[in-house]
């Protein structure tokens, strides 16, 4: 509960950095969820984290493990590089690595390090294509320049999609 009010009040970048995870220039943070060990994660530059993404860098079911050394721990460092774009309700693992421009989609569950200029989704989080191609197909969306109007609904309405994505007994189709 302090840790959203904290959120609310700082604002995801300050509310992270004062957690202890590093986080670098031009990020939107947008969760609250770093874990118990924040400083074990590092945030790269122009980054956006969305809502509810889970920062998770220990594994608890060590404790399953006890003999005459005692319970078992992990933890382990989580990166995320330059220029990505982590999706709404993600989970990043420990250990993982996030390479520069990756777009990981949203309810991703992240459990192996994905390499620089990825796309991945899924549970588990598989690779989709490379991060240019998603940049190309991007491109022909409706443009900032394009919207038109007072308020940000009005902005909005004026370029949105019209028709729904409609899924059929054979297969997923677009109907417009």
């Amino acid at each position: 509960m302090l840790d959203k009010l904290m959120y609310r009040i700082l604002g995801g970048v300050a509310f992270a950095r004062r957690k202890g995870a590093t986080v670098g220039e031009g990020c939107r943070i947008l969760t609250s969820r770093f874990g118990s060990e924040p400083w074990l994660i590092s945030i790269g530059s122009r980054v956006t984290v969305s809502s509810d993404v889970v920062f998770v860098n220990h594994d608890g079911s060590g404790w399953l493990v006890s003999d005459e050394k005692g319970r078992r721990y992990r933890y382990a460092r989580i990166s995320v590089g330059d220029g990505c774009f982590i999706g709404a309700g993600s989970m990043i693992m420990p250990g993982v690595r996030i390479g520069s421009r990756c777009v990981v989609g949203a309810g991703s569950v992240v459990t192996k390090s994905i390499p620089s200029g990825s796309v991945v989704a899924g549970n588990p989080a598989k690779y989709i294509c490379e991060y240019d191609d998603f940049v190309d197909k991007v491109r022909g969306w409706r443009a900032e320049v394009e919207m038109s109007g007072e308020t940000r609904r009005q902005r909005v309405d004026s370029i949105l999609e019209e028709g729904y994505k409609m899924e059929l007994r054979k297969g997923v189709s677009d109907v417009s």
